[in-house]
């Protein structure tokens, strides 16, 4: 792979380092956002050294997530690396994310059906149940709570444990081994928490292969048994949405609470009027700054695009943080604003990568803000907010808040 910049790009003594550490835990840093203000393309330095392109135009990265010579394939060599966790032998090889067509075709055929809005809304009823149920322990315990661990992990891992088909008895171990890979701030420790997630899901794979049961295990498994894909290949698409669900609702959650509280006066319209959520959760989603990437590339063929040039084996990261406030798409790109109708924005992705799991996001934070603001109104956060501790650059583009303590 080559680092030789095109003359509209950034000089290579000015290219600065990705991810960067934030000041405010919902936006992006005010480094990327001046980035952002040369163009929609720049080169940005990876922790190890590399050179990527960050995308940070809407319509450049709609278009790039849409062209087939972007490949998601993470064995590629050239693949960016973003954080040293992720030298993992695992982690090279990812189901779904990291694959390409026509694998990734023949393993979401499987998965859609599953995912339907129909589908997922029928889940409301139980969500609901899940979010009330982890209130109610929360008024129990009474303030101070942290707010990630008593409900923001808590309410996508119970779903997602309950939608892949994890057996009651087996709840508590898979939510603690999940909780580990989640936190792991290096490879080693990455690989260990993996090695034995993955051990426990072949194990309920081989189970599923003799006799099918519910759940998005039986359903896999009843493709491995008609040849549509291997039991690896299962195991590892299971392994992707237990991390991507997971990880990004629960942190979507605590930045969301976080970012309404900071909003009084919209968050009392939303109390006010709750027909007003679906609408603040679509503005969440772009607001929030959940990830500095919304998509990992690399180009398998030389691409141009408004008067750039991607090489061959060039890195490309597109900025969901940036993209989603590129002022050529919003008014007042970085205000937050309730009332905003439009849904361009690309928090789940573009093209055939598009998150499978959208609808299920937006019903649980639906449900979660509705039932947290109307039982505990008075909720607020009991440390200023740029004591709230962050997750570490170190572990990747993902944000999230380590804890969040709030009373009522």
């Amino acid at each position: 792979m080559t680092d030789t910049e095109s003359s509209t790009s950034t000089p290579v003594t000015e290219v600065p380092p990705f991810p960067e550490p934030r000041t405010c835990p919902y936006a992006p840093p005010d480094s990327m956002l001046r980035l952002a203000e040369r163009g929609p393309l720049n080169k940005v330095r990876l922790y190890n050294g590399r050179h990527a392109w960050l995308v940070s135009g809407y319509s450049q990265a709609r278009s790039l997530l849409a062209d087939p010579r972007i490949s998601s394939d993470r064995t590629n060599p050239d693949f960016p690396i973003l954080a040293p966790r992720f030298e993992a032998g695992h982690a090279r090889k990812v189901a779904l994310l990291g694959a390409d067509p026509p694998e990734h075709t023949t393993h979401r055929k499987l998965l859609n059906p599953e995912f339907t809005l129909k589908q997922i809304q029928a889940m409301r009823p139980r969500i609901e149940q899940i979010t009330g149920e982890l209130i109610d322990r929360m008024v129990a315990a009474g303030p101070p709570v942290d707010l990630v661990t008593a409900l923001a992990v808590q309410v996508p891992s119970i779903t997602v444990s309950e939608m892949i088909g994890v057996p009651v008895e087996d709840s508590e171990f898979f939510r603690d081994v999940a909780g580990n890979l989640m936190q792991s701030s290096d490879a080693q420790t990455l690989q260990t928490s993996a090695r034995q997630l993955l051990e426990y899901l072949t194990r309920m794979a081989v189970e599923q292969e003799r006799e099918p049961g519910s759940g998005l295990i039986g359903v896999l498994a009843r493709g491995v048994l008609a040849g549509e894909l291997t039991r690896d290949e299962l195991v590892q698409i299971i392994y992707v949405l237990l991390v991507a669900g997971h990880e990004t609702t629960s942190g979507l959650i605590s930045l969301g609470v976080m970012t309404l509280l900071e909003h009084p006066e919209q968050l009392a319209e939303i109390k006010r009027y709750p027909a007003l959520i679906p609408t603040a959760v679509e503005e969440l989603l772009r607001f929030v700054a959940l990830t500095e990437t919304g998509g990992l590339r690399v180009a398998t063929a030389d691409v141009e695009i408004d008067g750039y040039r991607i090489e061959a084996g060039d890195g490309v990261l597109m900025s969901a943080s940036l993209v989603n406030r590129d002022p050529q798409v919003h008014d007042r790109p970085h205000e937050f604003d309730i009332h905003r109708t439009s849904r361009r924005h690309l928090a789940f992705g573009h093209g055939v990568h598009q998150c499978v799991g959208q609808h299920l996001a937006r019903l649980e934070l639906e449900v979660v803000f509705e039932l947290l603001f109307r039982r505990l109104p008075d909720l607020r956060i009991t440390v200023p907010v740029d004591q709230v501790p962050l997750r570490s650059v170190e572990f990747g583009p993902v944000q999230s808040v380590l804890e969040l303590p709030v009373t009522w």
